[in-house]
């Protein structure tokens, strides 16, 4: 059974029968829409907290997927799993995979941003100085360019950086 057709949610139902819709209508190849359906599925995995199925989708979607653009939000997304599962090193893989395909992704930035803030608390509780500034640096620079991109969201970071002297370096 397609994931589309165990969709509980009202708002999923209504995305996956819109989404169906486009796939009929508009002029793509089989490939293409095999993957939009794949990565269609893997949103909707997701967003039901199922990790593993969701990862096959999008592994499934990055094979088929030849448009830079979409890969960029594929690697996103498998990004988060990895995140929202503490392996924050892969996570930062395909955070950084996706940038190099798409330097216009405000939220991967800030979410390397947030892995190197959390480090560097960690770094913190350890009494490790060094790698404490490393780290804050690190989430400084990486919000920096997030804030760049999307100058009014992140208000949470842009208030770090002040406060913490990192704004302008």
């Amino acid at each position: 059974m397609s994931r589309s057709q165990k969709n509980d949610n009202f708002i999923d139902k209504t995305f996956t029968i819109i989404a169906d819709i486009l796939l009929k209508i508009l002029p793509a190849s089989k490939e293409d829409k095999e993957a939009f359906t794949y990565y269609r599925d893997g949103m909707s995995a997701q967003s039901e907290g199922e990790y593993a199925e969701a990862l096959e989708n999008y592994y499934e979607a990055l094979k088929l997927e030849e448009d830079t653009y979409d890969r960029s939000y594929i690697l996103y997304n498998i990004g988060l799993i990895y995140s929202s599962n503490g392996e924050y090193i892969k996570a930062l893989e395909y955070y950084h995979q996706a940038l190099e395909l798409n330097q216009q992704l405000p939220q991967a930035l800030n979410n390397i941003a947030v892995i190197y803030h959390y480090q560097g608390i960690k770094a913190s509780e350890q009494s490790n100085l060094e790698i404490r500034k490393s780290m804050f640096d690190k989430a400084g620079e990486y919000w920096r360019q997030a804030i760049r991109l999307a100058p009014n969201n992140y208000i949470e970071a842009q208030n770090w950086l002040k406060s913490t002297g990192r704004q302008n370096y």
